[in-house]
């Protein structure tokens, strides 16, 4: 019950007034805030202000006789503290491993110790020589092109002789022949204007050059294998572009703006189901190397300029409509197109770097060069003018406008 203000309380018989019982602490601070107690009569009970302020009790220091119980139950408290910490040390070193540690035996009745089992070290076994076949190939000093490109990750200058070996050895899995005999209801001009178209196209839609190369490839080998009717000739070079699009486009164009580009000739459902035709055709094999990947690889074996690389790239794309060139492999169409520009811009024959990267001598590349020559030199078709427009553009450095080489100049370099 609390007291009223301004009046001491009364102590009755029965009540029981806390004590602090210790020696000398009668007079001793109790702590910041407890008044020093003034000595009562003798016999009467101890005063002090409002019983100690409770809230101020944690600040309160004082000294009981159990103090020195409490320091002995800490010393002991410590000791077994200590006694833990090296049993656990002592349980770590038990608990090490074998190649560690050394346990030594005592034998009976005073014997010798027994002796150290000795560990036992196994020699590594020496890397086994890699097959032929699996072995980088070995690149002199001066035919070594990919070097200044070591700290380039997308260039992938370690692995890029390989990566193209690998391309020219995939050639001979898709080798065509002239396949007008079993289409009855087409033929190579057709053909050719199905390409000049498929190039506008490409350029229209900014696509890679690639992509032109490939969806070009696709046609002729769906061509190679089912006859098809001349109506549907849009159609399957239109899904052959589409197909292409999706393998080498960042962001391919949709099934629609193909539909666009046929002026709705074809509906939706048919492209689709010519898709899946021309995939099961090829077994799903789309992956064909093509001769846009090797010019543009050797030309950088002879540092060519752009120029010189955009009039490589003019011949080898209006190369795309002579059926009679379809044979031909891509590395080998490439390396024809370079050393035909490169007569043409006086640089030079076909040099040692070119012949060991290209894997062709010059007797090699003799016949598609010539063939490339006539092509350049004979008159253009009126119907097939989206190669030579495209590529007398300035962006193109007009290199369609380029005077062919004569023929004797030819003949000389070839030799």
């Amino acid at each position: 019950m609390p007291f009223p203000r301004g009046k001491k309380p009364s102590v009755t018989a029965g009540s029981k007034i806390p004590k602090l019982r210790g020696k000398g602490i009668e007079n001793q601070e109790e702590g910041p805030q407890v008044k020093r107690s003034s000595s009562p009569p003798q016999g009467a009970p101890k005063k002090r202000t409002a019983f100690v302020d409770l809230t101020n009790a944690h600040k309160v220091h004082i000294s009981l006789p159990g103090t020195k119980k409490n320091s002995l139950k800490k010393t002991q408290k410590k000791k077994a503290t200590s006694t833990v910490l090296d049993k656990n040390e002592a349980n770590l070193k038990k608990s090490g491993s074998r190649a560690q540690r050394v346990r030594r035996r005592r034998s009976r009745g005073g014997e010798e110790e027994a002796p150290i089992q000795e560990l036992v070290v196994v020699e590594a076994v020496p890397p086994r020589e890699l097959p032929p076949h699996l072995r980088r190939p070995q690149i002199p000093e001066e035919f070594d092109i990919d070097s200044q490109h070591q700290e380039d990750p997308t260039l992938t200058a370690q692995y890029a002789k390989e990566i193209f070996d690998y391309l020219k050895a995939r050639e001979e899995k898709f080798i065509l022949s002239d396949y007008m005999s079993i289409q009855p209801s087409l033929n190579s001009g057709m053909r050719a204007i199905l390409v000049d178209w498929l190039v506008e196209v490409q350029e229209n839609f900014e696509l890679n050059h690639e992509t032109l190369y490939l969806a070009v490839k696709v046609t002729d080998h769906f061509l190679s294998v089912a006859p098809v009717n001349r109506e549907n000739l849009q159609l399957i070079g239109s899904t052959a572009l589409l197909i292409a699009s999706k393998f080498e486009e960042r962001c391919p164009p949709c099934v629609d703006d193909f539909l666009y580009v046929c002026d709705d000739a074809y509906k939706r459902e048919e492209v689709i189901a010519m898709e899946t035709s021309i995939l099961q055709a090829l077994e799903f094999d789309i992956n064909i190397p093509v001769p846009y990947r090797f010019l543009r690889r050797y030309a950088k074996c002879v540092s060519a300029s752009m120029e010189t690389l955009t009039l490589a790239r003019y011949v080898c794309e209006l190369s795309l409509q002579e059926m009679d060139l379809v044979p031909e492999r891509g590395s080998l169409l490439a390396s024809a197109c370079l050393l035909l520009a490169l007569v043409t811009k006086e640089l030079g024959g076909w040099s040692p770097i070119l012949v060991f990267h290209s894997g062709y001598e010059v007797s090699e590349l003799v016949p598609v060069v010539r063939r490339l020559h006539s092509m350049l030199t004979s008159p253009p078709d009126d119907k097939l003018l989206a190669v030579r427009s495209k590529y007398s553009h300035k962006v193109f450095f007009e290199v369609a406008t380029t005077p062919t080489v004569d023929l004797d100049t030819l003949e000389r370099a070839l030799k």
